[in-house]
């Protein structure tokens, strides 16, 4: 992590060691402190970042239990040696893809994303990387993201409006588009292609 960004790794530590107390501590001088703990982590974010404490405090402070990391998956289909990307709101390409929601499994997950965003029917084959998301993606969030790369196959299925991406393509290795580098980046989409032409991958894990 690069050292002006230091600050953000120890809030999100203070963030996390008084989640876990407010969770499992019993003392209630105890339970003060832990509660104050936090409240110092979000008001070293919400300095440094100039967001409301009130926005910090929703976003940064709002869970219970022991902190664990979110979990985002995301979908690598090819067709002819080419990768389908799907085209954000914002512009940006992306793989299909998103957060884990807690009533389905990620298999589950990444159809169900798939669907949404592409409009297409997939089978999961295999697992190509398990990954922590801010040793390869950028920016660093303020909570833990634990990135699944799946290799899907499609089954049938049709584009379908929706309010997160304005439709889809396949593009090689060598013609991606601009992407959106906070879901995905070059690094990631290589990975991918490498998985996609071996018969004996074995999924990548940090």
């Amino acid at each position: 992590m690069d050292k002006n960004e230091q600050w953000l790794q120890w809030a999100v530590e203070l963030q996390a060691i008084a989640q876990a107390g407010l969770f499992y501590g019993k003392d209630k001088f105890d339970l003060e402190r832990y509660k104050r703990i936090r409240e110092i982590s979000a008001e070293i974010l919400s300095f440094k970042t100039e967001i409301s404490i009130d926005k910090v405090r929703k976003l940064f402070c709002n869970e219970t239990g022991y902190q664990t990391p979110k979990i985002d998956t995301r979908a690598a289909i090819f067709n002819n040696e080419k990768i389908l990307l799907v085209h954000e709101a914002n512009g940006t390409w992306s793989l299909p893809g998103g957060w884990c929601d807690v009533d389905i499994s990620v298999a589950e997950n990444t159809i169900k994303e798939v669907k949404e965003e592409a409009g297409l029917d997939v089978l999961v084959k295999r697992v190509i990387a398990v990954q922590d998301r801010e040793k390869h993606n950028l920016p660093v969030y303020t909570y833990k993201v634990c990135k699944i790369f799946m290799q899907c196959e499609v089954t049938g299925g049709e584009f379908a409006a929706n309010i997160e991406t304005t439709g889809f393509d396949y593009f090689g290795i060598d013609e991606l588009p601009e992407l959106a580098e906070e879901k995905n980046n070059r690094e990631q989409i290589e990975m991918c292609f490498k998985a996609m032409k071996s018969d004996t991958w074995e999924a990548l894990f940090d």
